[in-house]
């Protein structure tokens, strides 16, 4: 099997809440939606209707939120605890340091922007389902 893509789909508690996150505070873009129903693609939230999935993305990023219930559903081998993540997802980017200026005052739980051993202006923020996201970029 030849490997082209990676895109996480992190379990989450809500739908909603979940993509206001990440548009609201991180400048994500919403590019789909799957009702509870599961019987349509949706592009926005319509009211009173539940969700089960949502699909973002920011530059090359997707990223894929599923409701814990749906997701334990498709992912029959996922442990049934819901906890933030044991896990950091490391994104890349151009940049960076205007990035944490943008968020650092939005009440986002993150850490200080620095300069690593290994050459890279990196931070790291917890999204509201707990997950940690890190950001970076090459120092040139």
């Amino acid at each position: 099997m030849e490997l082209s893509k990676l895109t996480p789909n992190f379990a989450v508690a809500d739908i909603r809440e979940t993509v206001h996150f990440y548009r609201e505070k991180l400048g994500f873009e919403l590019v789909i939606l799957v009702p509870e129903s599961q019987d349509s693609v949706e592009q926005q939230f319509a009211e009173g209707k539940e969700y089960v999935y949502a699909m973002m993305k920011k530059g090359n990023v997707e990223l894929m939120f599923q409701r814990y219930d749906s997701f334990h559903e498709d992912v029959s081998l996922a442990d049934k605890k819901i906890s933030g993540a044991s896990v950091s997802f490391f994104i890349e980017g151009e940049g960076v340091e205007a990035f944490y200026d943008e968020l650092k005052n939005r009440g986002i739980e993150m850490s200080e922007l620095k300069l690593t051993w290994y050459n890279i202006r990196e931070f790291y923020l917890k999204d509201n389902n707990g997950y940690i996201l890190g950001f970076a970029e090459e120092k040139k």
